[in-house]
């Protein structure tokens, strides 16, 4: 793969908005206003690219359905992380034979981090014909392209060609979300972890310039959003291919002292690249939210290496132990894969005893999923799926004992939340830690901070009261 990164022209963007002119025009010669429907699979980053497509989309006028039945243009976006979300688009993938058969014109389309991988692309070519196109990430800024040779051809469009990975600012945005957003920085992944298919089909890092990052972020923040996510394979690693003498702790600080009423998270980190000085500005600017999710995978240093993580556990437990130390508060949060190749039970226990050191507010846990073309995928593996299942469950028992002694410890606090939806007869909150709160309230609340009380909790959330005014 070529690792250097491409900008996109201005000029190579404005073909492309030239491009959703023309597909504007098609439909209204036809007399028709076309509805897309657009899913979403994976991680962030693919939702943040899903508002690109969504805005590009709107700019070649069309309107949206929440269902692949009577769309003229269905576009998956997939994920390539797990074995299952890969089963899942297949599964979705065949059904939409069906839809196409009661409506031909229909074009459906896939993209995201799957169509990254050449036995993907080879799969949908030979067995699923009813597909029309197909782009990989790289190519993600020229769906306006790929779309109207659709129409005027009916040829199968095929965008997967090897490429650099690229930035292209200035493409339109359809945020289905008014209250939060999500801000990518940065692009692609150098880390290599040995299970991780991301850097093969996402590229290698680049970062977006930080007056980009920062004009979006104040035009987010004049149109009313109250939260903004700022998202990139490894946060902690922006700015290094800029050479501008600015990194990660320096970008979010910089966004924490736009003016406004708003609050700010990030994802992901990777713990090789965290620094004491990310620490120092989460701690210092209230308007960063004091949640850091710090993915550790496994709590043995054996594990740790096949995995190519770069760090070991005394190191991991230091940046804890220094996080705490500044920010008392702190939410912690992370993710585990449970079975990788050749995890002794022994191992295992190190991981059990990690989190028993650490007591996360909340885990994302997963049973190793082999991906094809990573070195974990090659590895031995003498364990059997009962056995990872098995201590699965043994992990979850634990911590789901500390999340709901977490919560519980919450009782009798005030927090503030911001108000951002309803569950049925409550309304749903986050906290600055990200923790669900629900509570009785009007919907004139929400997209509102508030102080709420809490007052009794589950495992996964608490539930509060708003303060009796005195």
């Amino acid at each position: 793969m070529d690792t250097k990164t491409t900008v996109i022209s201005p000029e190579q963007l404005r073909r492309q908005a030239e491009f959703c002119d023309e597909i504007k025009a098609y439909w209204l010669a036809q007399g028709v206003t076309p509805v897309a429907f657009v899913d979403t699979y994976g991680c962030q980053q693919n939702e943040a690219d899903s508002e690109r497509i969504r805005g590009m989309l709107e700019a070649a006028g069309y309107g949206f359905t929440d269902t692949e039945e009577g769309a003229d243009v269905v576009v998956l976006n997939t994920c390539a992380i797990r074995e299952h979300a890969e089963q899942r688009v297949f599964g979705n993938v065949g059904a939409l034979v069906h839809t196409k058969r009661r409506h031909p014109r229909q074009k459906i389309i896939l993209c995201g981090c799957m169509m990254g991988q050449s036995a993907v692309t080879d799969r949908i070519k030979k067995s699923y014909p009813y597909v029309d196109g197909v782009f990989s990430t790289h190519h993600l800024w020229e769906f306006p392209a790929l779309l109207l040779r659709l129409l005027k051809t009916g040829k199968r469009v095929f965008l997967i060609e090897d490429s650099p990975g690229s930035i292209a600012e200035g493409i339109p945005v359809c945020r289905e979300n008014r209250l939060k957003a999500w801000v990518s920085i940065m692009y692609g992944c150098n880390n290599f972890c040995s299970y991780c298919i991301v850097p093969y089909v996402r590229g290698r890092e680049r970062s977006r310039q930080p007056e980009d990052i920062l004009g979006e972020c104040r035009d987010l923040i004049a149109q009313g959003y109250k939260e903004i996510t700022l998202l990139g394979q490894n946060v902690n690693s922006y700015g290094k291919d800029l050479a501008l003498g600015m990194d990660f702790a320096d970008l979010l600080a910089q966004v924490a002292q736009i003016p406004g009423d708003f609050r700010i998270r990030f994802m992901t980190s990777h713990p090789r690249d965290a620094s004491r000085k990310l620490f120092d500005t989460i701690a210092k600017y209230p308007k960063i939210c004091k949640h850091f999710h710090l993915p550790f995978q496994s709590g043995n240093d054996r594990v740790l290496k096949a995995m190519n993580r770069h760090y070991d556990s005394a190191q991991y437990l230091e940046l804890v132990e220094y996080g705490r130390l500044v920010m008392p508060e702190l939410v912690l949060t992370s993710d585990v894969i449970v079975g990788f190749p050749g995890e002794t039970e022994e191992e295992f226990e190190d991981t059990l005893r990690l989190v028993e050191k650490v007591r996360y507010d909340a885990l994302f846990t997963f049973i190793f999923s082999p991906r094809g073309g990573t070195p974990a995928a090659s590895m031995d593996d003498p364990y059997t799926k009962a056995d990872k299942n098995r201590r699965f469950d043994r992990l979850l028992q634990v911590q789901n004992r500390i999340s709901e002694e977490k919560h519980r410890a919450y009782i009798g606090k005030t927090v503030r939340v911001l108000v951002d939806g309803r569950d049925g007869d409550l309304l749903t909150a986050r906290t600055d830690g990200g923790r669900l709160v629900r509570f009785a309230g009007d919907d004139s609340l929400i997209g509102q901070f508030l102080d709420v009380k809490i007052t009794d909790c589950t495992t996964w959330s608490l539930v509060g009261q708003r303060p009796t005014a005195i």
